[in-house]
């Protein structure tokens, strides 16, 4: 009786030393921090300044007519110069708390897209007449990790 007493004490401390284990291994070195959109694009040769003029009169004022509503929480434009043909030079990022903050994103945007550039039909022709300026290289949608 005694020796399966001293067997199940024996187990029992192993298996809290196995969970204290378990739990320390799996503790992040940080947390999850808020979301970014991020496009990348490729301003066509020659075009640089009327392609930051056209973004500076379009995306520029969405976006900070999106933070105002609290629907963003920045952005911000980056260049560099182009590491080969087919590379960006020109990167748009915006942030959202979270990826819950995507849910009913696109419908809240064309509204704020709407106020400021007037009807679908105008927005689309601006879209095209900005494809003569640029190319459009992917994006990607990121999570920031905030380290401890």
């Amino acid at each position: 009786m005694k020796k399966l007493l001293f067997n199940s004490s024996i187990l029992i401390v192993i298996l809290i030393a196995c969970n204290l284990t378990v739990s320390a291994q799996s503790e992040q070195p940080y947390t999850e921090g808020p979301v970014w959109q991020v496009q990348f694009i490729n301003v066509k040769p020659g075009m640089s300044q009327l392609y930051l003029k056209n973004l500076s009169d379009g995306w520029i004022k969405q976006m900070r007519a999106a933070k105002e509503a609290g629907l963003v929480m920045d952005f911000k434009v980056f260049q560099s110069p182009n590491a080969s043909e087919n590379d960006w030079n020109l990167m748009l990022m915006y942030e959202l708390k979270n990826y819950a903050a995507m849910d009913g994103m696109i419908e809240k945007m064309k509204a704020i897209s709407s106020k400021i550039f007037g009807n679908e039909e105008t927005q689309h022709t601006q879209a095209v007449s900005r494809n003569d300026l640029r190319v459009l290289m992917g994006g990607r949608l990121t999570q920031e990790l905030d380290f401890k």
